[in-house]
């Protein structure tokens, strides 16, 4: 960890004369468990980027945790340093399906956490789910929203579970009794509506949160703001370029510590396929596309996706409001697929 910790600290460092024009507004520590690495730690390398005076006046900065990894002193040094917005992994309220899962905590662990960090002064705290997770039913997954909302917290995550090659998941998976996609879809919807009854309001594909707290660091993926990833795997966009760093965490030290960029990947974005990006990303909003904000932006028309959003408005796939096109909770269930069918059309436009 220590030789880890240097290796961030040090990039950063050597970053940070691209960094002199802009302003820092949100800080995000995510990826594996950052809350088991430590208060101390994270606090080291958010007073790094401090050191450079690009912080913005109230940046949200958050910071990924388990339950129980981070005791009552973490939290507080965390919050002392500027950390605002906690991201925890709950999962589940269920604690037979949080063991047969591999996860370490209880929902008690769950509850504790979030008392902890209230405790601390946190007033912005996120809980991520997992729905279609092994042996969950639709009363399962509903028993664990109600328990959820009692928690208060003001941001909710919803995710379809994804069983990873590589994983314990994965060796068992033919043994497990996974719910299929249409009760997965059912899940999802249930969560939607029950989610915006008890006041938290879908904007993004995976999130809805109280009014206001929209996570900003997730908006700006989706709005294809720039963002600086540090560390192993980290990814970035910036000044027209998406690049990554190797994923090797070894790999990474070496090639960090010997003065090297240690990127594995670099592209630089072409007009074309900004364009390709803001259809794809904005679509994964409830904010959606404009045809008029595309025009002004790319000096090109939409019209062979707005003729695809028109067909899907009439299977209650898309919406129109003010301008501007989304797709509903059914849609955004297809998003892959339709958005896939949205560039396509697109592209032939432009070909022909």
């Amino acid at each position: 960890m220590a030789a880890y910790q240097d290796a961030v600290i040090k990039q950063i460092k050597d970053f940070s004369p691209h960094l002199d024009e802009y302003i820092i507004d949100t800080v995000y520590f995510g990826g594996g468990t950052p809350g088991y690495y430590g208060a101390d730690r994270l606090a080291d390398v958010y007073n790094t980027l401090k050191k450079y005076d690009n912080i913005a006046v109230s940046p949200e900065v958050t910071v990924e945790v388990n339950p129980g990894d981070v005791k009552l002193g973490g939290f507080e040094r965390l919050r002392g340093e500027g950390f605002n917005r906690l991201s925890i992994g709950v999962q589940s309220a269920d604690d037979k399906t949080l063991k047969n899962i591999g996860r370490r905590h209880t929902f008690a662990d769950a509850e504790e956490t979030v008392s902890v960090a209230r405790q601390a002064g946190f007033d912005n705290i996120s809980v991520d789910l997992i729905y279609g997770l092994p042996e969950q039913d639709i009363d399962g997954w509903a028993e664990t929203l109600a328990r959820i909302v009692l928690l208060k917290t003001e941001h909710i995550s919803l995710y379809g579970l994804k069983i990873e090659e590589g994983t314990r998941l994965f060796e068992q998976k033919e043994s497990l009794a996974v719910p299929g996609d249409d009760a997965q879809a059912d899940m999802y919807l249930y969560a939607v509506d029950m989610l915006a009854q008890h006041g938290y309001i879908q904007y993004e594909i995976s999130n809805a949160a109280r009014r206001g707290y929209q996570s900003k660091h997730n908006m700006k993926y989706w709005l294809c703001d720039e963002y600086i990833g540090f560390g192993p795997g980290a990814h970035s966009y910036f000044q027209g370029r998406r690049f990554s760093f190797v994923k090797d965490v070894a790999n990474y030290i070496t090639q960090v510590t010997s003065g090297l960029e240690a990127r594995d990947y670099c592209e630089e974005i072409s007009d074309a396929a900004h364009a390709e990006e803001y259809l794809m990303l904005r679509l994964r909003t409830t904010h959606g596309v404009s045809d008029k904000e595309y025009y002004d932006s790319f000096g090109r028309k939409m019209d062979p996706a707005l003729g695809k959003l028109r067909e899907y408005e009439l299977h209650g796939w898309a919406l129109a409001r003010d301008g501007r096109w989304r797709f509903t909770p059914k849609g955004f269930m297809l998003s892959n697929t339709l958005i896939g069918e949205i560039l396509a059309a697109q592209e032939k436009q432009v070909a022909e």
